[in-house]
């Protein structure tokens, strides 16, 4: 997560990672809690808890979904939006769209840059905070800079920063 010295809690998401936060909690609260709350109802029927395969699972899923819901509500309730329209252009940071050469590849690729809990990298939603991240913030048109990924060094040249339209 990426943080400021304030409060170590600080998360940073753009408006859309926030509305997709949102969503997934209302699913949990209205949706899954209902179905969990079923699946418990329905396996107290069959009886003996001690041997009660369906009740444990049904159990560890509420578990599991409480955490989750703990999760998205602390990152929301920590979370610092950014501003897509406020953006700048000549400077890559976190809600930039970056087209960049991959001068090893020779390929072109254009990544958005996001807070890490809403990194996707096959969508080229790279965290701040991952290697392809760290190595762009900061940068503007015309640098070249160098990712240590697991797969190795990759150059690429900042070709353009836009903003998501």
């Amino acid at each position: 997560m990426m943080t400021d010295e304030k409060n170590t809690n600080r998360v940073v998401l753009t408006s859309d990672g926030k509305r997709k936060l949102e969503e997934e909690l209302n699913e949990l609260k209205v949706v899954r809690r209902v179905e969990v709350a079923q699946d418990i109802k329905t396996a107290l029927s069959f009886g003996d808890l001690s041997e009660n395969a369906e009740y444990d699972e049904a159990k560890n899923a509420q578990a599991r979904l409480e955490g989750r819901v703990r999760d998205i509500e602390d990152i929301l309730r920590n979370a610092v939006i950014v501003n897509e329209d406020e953006l700048p252009t000549d400077i890559v940071g976190v809600g930039s769209v970056v087209t960049v050469y991959d001068m090893d590849y020779k390929e072109t690729d254009t990544y958005t840059l996001v807070g890490a809990t809403e990194a996707d990298p096959k969508q080229l939603r790279v965290s701040t905070e991952s290697p392809i991240g760290v190595a762009l913030m900061g940068a503007k048109a015309g640098d070249v800079v160098e990712a240590q990924t697991p797969g190795g060094a990759l150059h690429l040249r900042v070709e353009k920063i836009t903003r998501k339209k």
